[in-house]
């Protein structure tokens, strides 16, 4: 690995180079700022990556003729750039980005990563975010590093030897972090629902935000649960500090954490670093649903947008406007239903922030739908739990009828009898 400058390092990008740039935690912010500073010299490279954090300028319209952006996962730093056309997305399973880099179906120039310095056996990390990164580190070109020892080291798969780094920036700042938020009424509601579908040594898959922090919340009198999941926050700190997370009943992995990336308080970054007991491994292996199936009770706990009256579920986008991503919901979906004692969980608020219901009888015109109504076991609102599994389409309708909000019911009710009589 050589040591430069961030100029020096930047100015392996080219005109017509593809770059990935490694995300969640871990987003190389001084090597963005390296490349957009160059932006003046570039034109048409093209950047592909899933939930970044942090500066996304490269999407602004003043960059258009330098950047175009294709996505796997669409975040808040680029969601206003999709319906511009300053960014497009690609629709895709977590676990197949990988496999865009290492089939040569999207080949890479350039990976910008950031990791931790190398240790005494010349070894770095790429932290907190190993997921689609390790697939790009080892098929690009050239890959570009942001040498940070801020970067918490992990095991599994994030290991990189410095001489598969080209270029080196030596940087020394805090990660991007977010603070934990307390659950609402609402979101506690769901999350007390959904930790009763939890049953005891179950393994777990769950997301960032507030109903995933709420069922965990709601956990804390469960025993010998696991954890397999494409991501994971700070609510399984204390779960694992009170006993409660232990992973003595997975069948792989026994004992440990498995995860692709991370993304929470400098307080997770902590937890993480140095910490034997979590395995950040390559998204092609953890979102790959013949190794999901394998743990025993795997509970997939996975939020929507938007259900339909038959158990469509959108999370990807509000009609036809793109506001999210494919992701891993499908990969866990079927890998839960296929696991011994699985639930596949699908959970969100009975209604928007506007009070439309987001139980409806027909998906918005254009709405994708990411899980299809034959995956669909168990929908969780504030209201309930509506068990879809081996149900006809009327029987669907009144249970999810009945979990929807109390002020939309009788609309709902009205509509399924013109679909269905």
């Amino acid at each position: 690995m050589k040591i430069v400058s961030l100029q020096e390092a930047c100015s392996v990008i080219q005109s017509g180079h593809r770059v990935f740039i490694q995300g969640a935690s871990a987003t190389p912010q001084q090597l963005i700022k390296g490349m957009l500073a160059q932006a003046d010299r570039l034109r048409n490279v093209e950047i592909v990556h899933i939930h970044t954090e942090g500066d996304a300028s490269y999407t602004k319209p003043e960059y258009a003729q330098s950047f175009y952006t294709n996505v796997f996962f669409i975040a808040k730093n680029t969601r206003e750039a999709i319906p511009t056309h300053r960014a497009d997305y690609i629709p895709i399973f977590l676990s197949e980005v990988p496999l865009l880099f290492r089939r040569n179906i999207l080949p890479l120039d350039v990976a910008l990563v950031q990791v931790s310095p190398p240790d005494k056996h010349g070894n770095c990390s790429l932290g907190p975010s190993v997921d689609v990164t390790l697939a790009a580190v080892q098929t690009a070109k050239y890959v570009i590093a942001q040498i940070n020892p801020q970067v918490p080291r992990t095991f599994g798969d994030g290991v990189i030897h410095h001489t598969k780094i080209h270029f080196g920036v030596e940087v020394n700042e805090p990660l991007i972090t977010h603070e934990v938020t307390e659950p609402n009424e609402i979101e506690q509601k769901i999350g007390n629902h959904v930790a009763n579908l939890v049953e005891e040594g179950a393994t777990l898959q769950m997301g960032i935000g507030a109903i995933p922090n709420a069922v965990l919340k709601a956990l804390i009198h469960h025993k010998g649960l696991g954890v397999h999941t494409e991501m994971f926050s700070d609510g399984i700190i204390d779960l694992v500090e009170r006993g409660v997370i232990t992973g003595e009943h997975k069948a792989i992995h026994r004992n440990k954490i498995v995860s692709g990336f991370a993304l929470g308080s400098q307080r997770l970054l902590d937890f993480m670093h140095d910490n034997p007991s979590i395995l950040m491994l390559d998204s092609q292996y953890v979102n790959d649903t013949a190794n999901i199936r394998r743990n025993p009770k795997v509970t997939a706990i996975n939020s929507a947008i938007e259900v339909d009256l038959t158990g469509q579920v959108c999370a990807d986008s509000i009609g036809t406007r793109m506001y999210s991503g494919v992701g891993g919901q499908m990969d866990f979906i079927r890998g839960a239903s296929l696991s011994e004692g699985g639930k596949p969980i699908i959970a969100l608020p009975s209604i928007t922030s506007k009070g439309e219901s987001r139980i409806s009888a027909v998906l918005k015109p254009g709405a994708g739908v990411v899980t299809t109504r034959a995956h669909v076991h168990y929908v969780v609102t504030e209201y309930g739990v509506a068990y879809l599994y081996g149900k006809n389409l009327e029987q669907r309708a009144k249970a999810l009828i009945e979990i929807s909000h109390p002020d939309h019911r009788e609309s709902l009710s009205k509509a399924a009898k013109e679909l269905w009589g």
